[in-house]
């Protein structure tokens, strides 16, 4: 049995369904077992699912128990938490903790390339500190090293996408020379997968890498020239610092600050392979930088985002949500509730709802949606950028603009979690129904939901609820004339 912790991330939600493929028995966990379960592999014969939050230790022996192997993908690079670098120790310490109870026999880590030095940025120095903790387990423990990651959906390739696709001319810091080289995803997952049967990689720090060695202009060059661009100009100034880097990054690109900064601090530093050693034991065609842009950039176009950045986060159930459960009882919920029948049937309308947002919009007010995520981007949110996958469909988990899908029902609910800056949390649902006096009739109920955080939170509830009239009203509406369905009673606030 071997554990893959991050089974909703970037990299783990790849290399789980290769693992299936090639015979292994995966125990695939993630703090929501709902997520796991939406990707397409969940239903494998060879896959257990589990959840497991890594800050419990009981929770953590429990993923262990009877596991030969485990790969190390967790991270808390997120807003979730403050000091990611604690937090990151904490998960590694109690990791390590219980895999010594659990008689592990191999741990495998990916973590980041990056020489020590007083000048090494806090996310690089973070995945050493974590590859240090997880060397003290009582197991084989394999240490990859890797620079940027290139593939569809992953963080550092969508910062490179956004930025030279939509900047013709950049004023750039110092750290566009800096070397670096950069791996394709699919390198990556073969020398993951490789560490399972290659007894020379146990025990060991190694650095994987693609074939070329270049700076981050480079980089962008050839982005460009895959992507068919025009050409782009670069202007490197001395004073843009990290800070200033972060901020433009968030701004112009789908990646919040809590992830762009310390990616932006982390490009000062040179990124190189070391050593070559794995590449002896673990042979596999690496690709260069061109292939893996023009891999991903086609990924990108077909539609087949394996995973995506925005993937990662905690997924809450939607049972705790409730007006009435523990989560909210002795608080104060605020609701708006409205609905619209309309004469068709609930697939018609279905089809509608599950395209809502990115590039189909909020089928009204889309001006306004905007300019809230502009506000949301300002404030450090992270704005409507995201957008989302796929046009066509949504499973709990996705990224869509700024919300966060909780549950997806077909033809019965879609609920959102709101991801923007807000004083409180807040909730979107959509749910439909069969009007049982009238079976050729459907209601449509859009319910928001708002758990204010004192009296501010209080006071931007009060301020909105006079849009919501206009805004959610106007989007019923809009949902039942895409849907082209006849509009038996209008929008209509409930009680």
């Amino acid at each position: 049995m071997i554990l893959v912790t991050g089974a909703t991330g970037y990299v783990g939600g790849r290399l789980i369904p290769r693992l299936l493929a090639l015979g292994f028995q995966v125990r695939a966990v993630a703090r929501s077992r709902a997520k796991i379960l939406s990707r397409p592999w969940a239903d494998h014969p060879n896959l257990d699912v589990q959840e497991m939050d890594v800050f419990n230790p009981e929770s953590v022996r429990t993923a262990l128990a009877g596991c030969q192997s485990a790969y190390y993908l967790i991270h808390s690079m997120s807003v979730e938490h403050a000091d990611f670098s604690a937090a990151d120790r904490k998960a590694a310490q109690i990791f390590v903790d219980a895999a010594n109870q659990n008689d592990l026999s191999q741990l495998i880590y990916l973590g980041g390339l990056g020489e020590h030095g007083p000048d090494l940025s806090k996310h690089l120095t973070s995945r050493a500190e974590v590859a240090a903790i997880l060397q003290k387990a009582q197991c084989d423990v394999t240490v990859l090293r890797a620079a940027m990651i290139i593939g569809s959906g992953s963080a550092s390739f969508e910062i490179l996408r956004y930025l030279v696709e939509r900047l013709p001319v950049m004023i750039t810091p110092k750290w566009v020379f800096t070397p670096t080289q950069p791996i394709a995803i699919r390198n990556v997952l073969g020398y993951l997968i490789g560490c399972l049967t290659t007894p020379e990689v146990r025990g060991r720090v190694l650095d994987i890498g693609g074939a070329d060695r270049l700076t981050y202009l480079d980089l962008m060059r050839t982005y460009a020239e895959e992507a068919g661009l025009a050409k782009r100009w670069f202007i490197p100034v001395p004073f843009f610092t990290p800070s200033l880097s972060a901020y433009w990054i968030h701004f112009v690109t789908p990646v919040g600050a809590a992830i762009a900064r310390p990616l932006a601090e982390g490009l000062k530093n040179s990124t190189l392979c070391q050593n070559d050693e794995i590449t002896r034991w673990i042979p596999q065609d690496l690709l260069s930088c061109r292939e893996a842009i023009r891999l991903a950039l086609q990924r990108h176009k077909d539609r087949q985002v394996e995973t995506h950045w925005s993937d990662a986060g905690e997924l809450p159930s939607p049972e705790t949500i409730y007006p009435g459960d523990p989560t909210w009882s002795g608080g104060t919920v605020y609701l708006d509730r409205r609905s619209i029948v309309v004469e068709g049937s609930k697939g018609a309308l279905w089809a509608k709802i599950i395209r809502i947002g990115g590039e189909t919009g909020w089928y009204y007010g889309n001006f306004l949606w905007h300019l809230r995520g502009l506000l949301d981007l300002l404030f450090g949110g992270v704005g409507l950028r995201r957008g989302r996958r796929d046009p066509e469909w949504l499973k709990p988990g996705d990224a869509l603009d700024f919300w966060r899908v909780i549950d997806c029902l077909t033809e019965q609910r879609l609920f959102l979690k709101a991801e923007m800056r807000l004083p409180g949390e807040a909730y979107l649902e959509f749910e439909l129904s069969q009007i049982p006096e009238n079976p050729a009739a459907v209601k449509l109920t859009q319910t928001a939901r708002f758990a204010p955080r004192g009296l501010m939170g209080m006071l931007y509830w009060f301020a909105v609820t006079p849009l919501h009239h206009v805004v959610f009203n106007g989007m019923l509406r809009g949902v039942a004339k895409a849907s082209g369905l006849k509009i038996l009673q209008p929008p209509q606030q409930e009680k």
